[in-house]
């Protein structure tokens, strides 16, 4: 598998803009190294999954929300580990959140995608008192389907994109500041900054990663939607159907977080915060570094 290729950069030093087909680039690369290690990728997705879980008690959901960039950062470096040819452990998931410095600039990071989230879908849901109302929101939350037929259309279609207002907006501010963070040693604020600026200056790319990954994400609804139809009974086969549709959610899933993995390695290098070199195959390693 080829290396990341080098990018060009102008007079001043700085990276030029990407084309279009990069966006598509960095999709085929993800999947690649998903396919390098699927098992310990997704299990490490189902590990992720089943702490997001908790965030439904007390005290502990609170810190579970503010510790989700150091989570995905441990899922970035399980990429960056498979990228390097090395084994991706389960551990890595959790070295973020005991790494000094690094984790409580994470841990920043969440309390401001928590606080951006909050306003903004409280912006979008003002206005509608069915909506705002502390129990409703609550039994919603934990799947009461009694407490959704409670909504009108219009309530439902607001709750919806307050959702998606909240993910695009958090999802923006995060995705170039987690790997700054942890791979580049950036403090929040430069990292923030400096993420979004590549963003904008590389938006050809992205839109056709948007494109991209809705087009795959287009058999996935269609396959899960049908599954979902065959698992409406009880028994061990409905249980089974269900796994399959969880594993590719997540699968799906991972593709995200490495698209987010290979932009990022493609855009800033590989000046990034290492472990000291090992072997060949080992994570310290640039001779196998994959696209």
């Amino acid at each position: 598998m080829q290396q990341f290729e080098k990018t060009m950069t102008d007079k001043h030093g700085r990276r030029n803009a990407f084309p279009f087909s990069r966006g598509i680039a960095w999709l085929v690369q993800s999947m690649a190294l998903l396919r390098l290690q699927a098992g310990r990728l997704i299990l490490i997705a189902v590990f992720m999954q089943l702490l997001l879980g908790l965030t439904q008690i007390p005290i502990v959901g609170i810190l579970i929300i503010l510790s989700v960039p150091a989570l995905s950062a441990g899922v970035l470096q399980a990429f960056e580990v498979t990228a390097r040819g090395g084994i991706p452990t389960l551990n890595l998931l959790f070295r973020p959140l005991t790494s000094g410095t690094h984790s409580g600039r994470l841990f920043l990071m969440g309390a401001l995608i928590f606080a951006v989230g909050v306003i903004s879908i409280s912006m979008v849901l003002s206005g509608n008192e069915a909506l705002l109302d502390p129990d409703l929101m609550s039994r919603i939350e934990q799947g009461d389907i009694d407490a959704i037929s409670q909504l009108d259309q219009q309530a439902i279609g607001k709750m919806i994109m307050a959702f998606l207002v909240g993910i695009s907006i958090s999802g923006t501010l995060s995705y170039f500041t987690i790997p700054l963070i942890w791979f580049g040693d950036r403090k929040l604020g430069p990292a923030l900054v400096e993420g979004l600026r590549a963003m904008v200056r590389h938006w050809k790319p992205f839109v056709m990663l948007a494109l991209g990954l809705f087009v795959v994400l287009i058999p996935v609804v269609l396959i899960s939607g049908a599954l979902f139809g065959l698992a409406s009974g009880s028994g061990v086969l409905s249980m089974i159907i269900l796994a399959f549709i969880m594993i590719l959610i997540l699968a799906f899933q991972m593709v995200l977080f490495g698209t987010q993995y290979c932009a990022y390695r493609d855009i800033f290098g590989t000046g990034a915060a290492e472990e000291e070199p090992g072997e060949p195959g080992e994570p310290g390693d640039d001779s196998q570094l994959l696209a």
